[in-house]
């Protein structure tokens, strides 16, 4: 009982710290929301239209005319404007006007009606990966609807039916299956690890942070004392009121992109809300876990910073951690995002079992536990560190 009464002292103390200074109002509630609105409306339309490209028609036929029409029907690009040459086209790409160009050499109706195989060359950027593979993707398809024009042609006017001509062209055809996502919503594969990462940054930050100003305003000795000296009291006293108003954030964060947006959750309710507990636990335990390690304001928020950057590349979303070299592979299993968006693919958007992820789920919880091993250090710092800017 007497321990409880000490964390609620320590909680109350703690309520007034929050409420007298604006970094937590702003990096607990004020940036968080900004972030999710930002991300999620950003993205909205599920992928990217109409993006810029170029033509180059050095040979202005009928043919080369009606490819050109096809290309710009296509969703993802649109023809903004025609250029007289290829440099004239690559310049346009440099200045950023364009993201590629389709170039038609001089003669390629005449070589594909003669069946001699002209050459069509496309260009695009890597610069930005999004519109540059989108881009790649649309020039690829109209630079092999030609021949295949020039084919089906040929063999209608030798007698071929429909069918013949299919089989011939195309002897395989694809039937593709986007599973949980069959719109190509990115959205719904980015702003689901890119927000809960940011998040995640700021938990990170602010629970260094809390730890840290004990120090630099002289307050550690007063807070420790108001907890018996037991370091754990304070701590739970500390952060209980920062732990809800995280999972409030973060909780508001999953009912929007799953309830209002309706994000794929084949997992369900609780799968979302077992995440979003154990995304915020392992979040904060990682942050004391990191000031315990390097008892300074400073160094602390810094390896806070630089682990939050890192971890959005070491998640696996942008690219896959399977095709990085060994030690990166290693390593990405220090990063508690890495986990969050593993247990979020296998059990929330393919809805498999729990077991199947195992081994992430045990390594949140071990991010969570990591506290119990600087707890004495803190406790040494709080008592005898002098607070160094």
């Amino acid at each position: 009982m007497e321990k409880l009464e000490r964390i609620w002292t320590v909680m109350m103390r703690e309520l007034r710290i929050l409420r007298k200074n604006p970094i937590y109002g702003f990096c607990m509630v004020v940036f968080p929301i900004l972030v999710i609105a930002f991300f999620t409306s950003m993205m909205e339309a599920g992928a990217p239209t109409d993006l810029p490209i170029g033509l180059v028609d050095a040979d202005n036929t009928s043919t080369t005319r009606a490819l050109s029409r096809r290309l710009d029907a296509f969703q993802s690009t649109k023809i903004v404007g025609s250029y007289a040459t290829a440099a004239e086209a690559r310049h346009a790409i440099q200045r950023g006007e364009i993201y590629g160009f389709l170039y038609f050499p001089k003669g390629t109706t005449e070589k594909l009606m003669a069946g001699r195989q002209p050459k069509v060359s496309y260009y695009y950027s890597l610069a930005a990966k999004m519109p540059g593979a989108l881009t790649m993707k649309d020039l690829k398809v109209i630079s092999t609807l030609g021949s295949a024009a020039v084919g089906q042609a040929t063999l209608r006017a030798r007698g071929a039916t429909d069918t013949q001509i299919q089989a011939f062209l195309q002897p395989i055809t694809v039937d593709l299956h986007m599973i949980a996502n069959p719109w190509s919503n990115y959205n719904v594969y980015l702003s689901t690890v890119f927000v809960p990462g940011i998040i995640m940054l700021f938990i990170f930050l602010i629970t260094a942070y809390s730890i840290g100003t004990e120090l630099k305003f002289g307050r550690s000795k007063e807070w420790l004392h108001m907890a018996g000296d037991n370091m754990l009291v304070a701590l739970a006293g500390k952060f209980l009121p920062q732990l809800l108003i995280w999972l409030a954030i973060f909780f508001g964060y999953e009912y929007y992109i799953y309830g209002v947006m309706d994000f794929p959750h084949e997992g369900g309710a609780w799968s979302i809300i077992r995440l979003g507990l154990m995304g915020v636990f392992s979040s904060m335990g990682f942050g004391i876990f990191a000031f315990g390690l390097l008892p300074s304001l400073r160094m602390s928020m810094s390896v806070c910073s630089l682990w939050a950057v890192l971890s959005l590349s070491m998640a696996g979303s942008a690219f896959p951690v399977m095709a990085m070299d060994g030690p990166l592979q290693s390593l990405s299993w220090l990063f508690p995002l890495r986990h969050y968006f593993m247990i979020y693919q296998i059990t929330v958007f393919n809805g498999f079992p729990v077991l199947e992820a195992w081994f992430h789920f045990a390594a949140l919880a071990a991010f969570m536990l990591l506290p119990w091993l600087v707890v004495g250090k803190i406790k040494n710092a709080m008592l005898n560190y002098v607070y160094i800017p």
